[in-house]
């Protein structure tokens, strides 16, 4: 992990079920003498970001509809903390303003931007249930509200138009894509996942999720080739582009699309634990 991750170290059962009880029936010890939870149960993983919003971000409340998408947040943070690094900047002295593409009810990337560095942030989401979830949890916590402003992509085959006005500048985008190309995929992986870990016959997918939130046509590949084709129109009204790049056989043709089009581009390489990702950022800027 970054090591200006707060979470790099582990988590602080203790602490965290101090600060937030609920959490406290999720948590065992494994035969290695470690305190833990189950993350392929999503309730367990929603009380585990509550009690972290909590202890570490006073975030005092947090809240998803069910079925949502609801990943840890550690990783979340490397995410932030990569695009800090990639804009030069180490603490919220500088002014700074992002945008989350596929915000989710979680609200996580805005509230974590804002949070961690005081940036500002705008996060958009196709689904209204997700853009009102949103809304909802910034509405929780007061001093979230100056900071972080949710909108809705009203047009499914628009990323950036319509929500991106004529007379804003962004520092950065960002966007954690569908992995999958559909449901049967999604299952599928899932499935592959859990029986790995010796709990073959599970279904549940991991953390939840809607449709629109795990999977896509074309799936993550197709997706961030859409993005990239689109980012061009919005060249000279953002700094970096990015986006999360799960599987790494889909570098070279993305690659290749952004030196089609004349971009500088950078690849980020990420680590949590025995888990790679890495972050696809692009510029039209010269500098």
């Amino acid at each position: 992990m970054h090591l200006r991750n707060i979470h790099r170290k582990g988590y602080n059962f203790d602490e965290l079920v101090e600060n937030h009880n609920p959490l406290e029936r999720f948590v065992f010890t494994n035969e290695y003498k470690t305190k833990t939870i189950d993350f392929n149960k999503p309730d367990a993983v929603f009380h585990l970001n509550k009690a972290l919003l909590k202890t570490y971000y006073q975030i005092t409340d947090w809240r998803i509809p069910k079925g949502y998408l609801c990943s840890p947040i550690p990783g979340r943070a490397d995410y932030i903390h990569q695009i800090a690094d990639l804009l030069q900047v180490q603490d919220s002295k500088d002014y700074i303003t992002g945008l989350d593409i596929g915000v989710g009810a979680n609200c996580i990337y805005p509230i974590l931007g804002s949070k961690i560095y005081g940036w500002k942030m705008v996060g958009s989401d196709i689904q209204l249930e997700a853009v009102e979830a949103a809304k909802n949890n910034i509405s929780l916590t007061n001093n979230l509200k100056d900071s972080i402003e949710i909108r809705h992509q009203s047009n499914p085959a628009n990323i950036f138009e319509g929500i991106i006005q004529p007379n804003e500048h962004y520092h950065f985008t960002m966007c954690n894509p569908p992995f999958h190309a559909s449901k049967e995929e999604a299952l599928k992986g899932t499935k592959l996942k859990l029986k790995n870990l010796k709990k073959d016959g599970a279904t549940s997918l991991n953390f939840g999720g809607q449709a629109n939130e795990l999977w896509c046509n074309g799936g993550e590949a197709l997706f961030i080739k859409r993005m990239i084709k689109q980012s061009k129109d919005f060249k000279n009204q953002v700094d970096w582009f990015t986006s999360l790049v799960s599987k790494k056989e889909h570098l070279p043709k993305l690659q290749k699309q952004l030196v089609k089009l004349n971009s500088t581009y950078k690849i980020i390489e990420m680590f949590q634990g025995n888990k790679k990702s890495r972050i696809l950022a692009w510029s039209f800027k010269d500098n």
